[in-house]
């Protein structure tokens, strides 16, 4: 049935939905990287990073793999860095129509 599959986009643009899942999506693009230093860039508290990466991993977009005692994570595939640029193709083209809007607001006045 239709509904199901639009049901399913809805869930993974849902789990999405958190700006720390976001940025940890970015900074993987850069390739494989370990929880400390995921923790570097973002500067949150473990347990607030541990819980977002558990929502990935579960939900499929990122692996998670032990190297040592260390725990690395990576995109699961390439889909997700395209995902992400297209995203921000979209939001930079909004948010220059928005400055546009703004500056003929302010020029208004």
């Amino acid at each position: 049935m239709a509904t199901a599959l639009y049901q399913a986009k809805a869930e993974f643009f849902r789990m999405l939905g958190h700006p720390i899942r976001i940025r940890v999506l970015e900074l993987l693009q850069a390739g494989p990287t370990p929880v400390r230093e995921l923790l570097a860039a973002i500067d949150i508290e473990p347990s607030s990073l541990s819980q977002q990466l558990a929502v990935l991993r579960r939900s499929g977009i990122v692996t998670a793999s032990r190297e040592g005692s260390t725990v690395v994570y990576a995109l699961a595939g390439g889909d997700v860095a395209d995902l992400l640029k297209a995203a921000r193709r979209i939001l930079t083209v909004l948010l220059a129509d928005q400055n546009i809007l703004l500056a003929e607001l302010r020029a208004a006045d």
